[in-house]
């Protein structure tokens, strides 16, 4: 899936997982993708830089992040 695909009017992914995250990590999020869009190679180097640069722009623990895409992860899968 494209990233342009989940990113549709400044809306990330309509799922529990996101909508419970604070208002902050949502922007947080959404700088991600947009980073991830605008760049070229490997979707996981990719993902990796971008949180990286927004985690310290924002001034967000990293381990957010990833605890953010761990739930978003297990939820789409339909796990528990």
């Amino acid at each position: 899936m494209q990233v342009s695909r989940i990113i549709k009017e400044n809306h990330i992914i309509d799922s529990k997982s996101f909508n419970e995250l604070p208002p902050l990590m949502k922007e947080a999020m959404r700088d991600v993708f947009e980073l991830i869009e605008k760049e070229t190679g490997n979707i996981i180097e990719k993902f990796e830089g971008a949180v990286a640069k927004v985690s310290e722009f924002h001034g967000i623990n990293i381990e957010k992040f990833y605890e953010y895409v761990d739930k978003e992860v297990i939820e789409q899968l339909g796990e528990k």
